[in-house]
């Protein structure tokens, strides 16, 4: 293995990142240097932006995977190579501020009930009834649920974290039944192979059926149902500090967007006139202005 790239893959490993940033950024040093047919030390600093400027033109890059190449090519020269500057003065592009179409709480019962199987329905029913993560939600083992105290625990999920997450009562009522019905070894969702968990695209795909079926067209795959889940606890009134455990945020500030997605939560200005009876004054300006008219008349 080349020296560089050995040397990439320890540090991306020391740092714990995880296999997708890893596949990416390693992505990303790759198509640099096959570009050029040089080593990436031969590269200058004005090579890599010309590169990045006209393969993201070209291809018509997103502003994420820009930025996803950016952080990869600054971590390799920054990291690997140690030149702290070398990729500094690239700017990144601003992500588009889009608002999804969030589901309803109706669409998602219609979802639920057009599942076929009880493995289906405790799938997206604990995805929609905790707001997790597809990662997080394919690797629950039975270890990982407290029936007695009534939570789930994540296990070092995104960020290297822990959180617990409440179990409704019937939610927990459902899994019991699943449980007694299927009887899984260790993963609660598996796949043929008993073994194994769930794969990330089968419950991507268990989802899609189930909307499909339920006659919903909203885009959106089934992290739908972690955006649901968190609309739904706040207009239920849950508070943002703690929605902010239950999904796992770092920084509030993920959390809030929520807020500005959701007419319904998005705090009304104060009426400061609420003290004066603002229809006596509307009347008695009214009738103010109706007896200037009428002296006007007279002269």
């Amino acid at each position: 293995m080349n020296p560089l790239r050995q040397r990439m893959i320890e540090l991306m490993t020391f740092r714990q990142f995880s296999p997708k940033t890893h596949q990416a950024y390693l992505g990303a040093v790759i198509k640099l240097t096959n570009y050029y047919h040089r080593s990436p030390e031969k590269i200058t600093s004005d090579e890599v932006k010309q590169w990045l400027i006209k393969t993201a033109n070209e291809r018509n890059w997103s502003a994420s995977t820009v930025q996803q190449t950016v952080m990869g090519l600054k971590f390799f020269y920054g990291q690997v190579l140690e030149k702290a500057d070398f990729l500094q003065s690239i700017p990144l592009p601003k992500r588009p501020q889009k608002i999804p179409l969030l589901l309803s709480q109706a669409e998602v019962f219609d979802i639920l009930q057009a599942t076929t199987t009880i493995k289906n329905l405790s799938l997206l029913s604990l995805c929609y009834g905790c707001g997790l993560r597809v990662s997080e939600l394919v690797a629950v083992t039975q270890e990982q649920i407290d029936s007695k105290r009534s939570f789930l625990r994540i296990v070092q999920s995104k960020g290297k974290k822990d959180r617990h997450i409440p179990l409704s009562k019937s939610l927990l009522n459902l899994l019991r039944h699943y449980w007694q019905v299927v009887h899984p070894k260790h993963f609660l969702f598996c796949s043929g192979t008993h073994i194994r968990p769930l794969g990330i695209s089968s419950a991507q795909k268990i989802f899609t059926r189930a909307k499909h079926q339920a006659g919903i067209n909203k885009h959106g795959g089934i992290h739908s149902l972690r955006h649901a889940y968190a609309s739904h606890q706040l207009e239920q009134g849950l508070p943002i500090h703690h929605l902010q455990k239950f999904l796992g945020h770092s920084d509030i500030k993920q959390t809030m967007r929520y807020l500005h997605w959701l007419p319904n939560t998005q705090a009304s200005a104060i009426d400061l006139l609420r003290q004066f009876n603002v229809n006596d004054i509307i009347l008695k300006t009214t009738q103010e202005v109706s007896d200037e008219h009428d002296r006007l008349s007279l002269r």
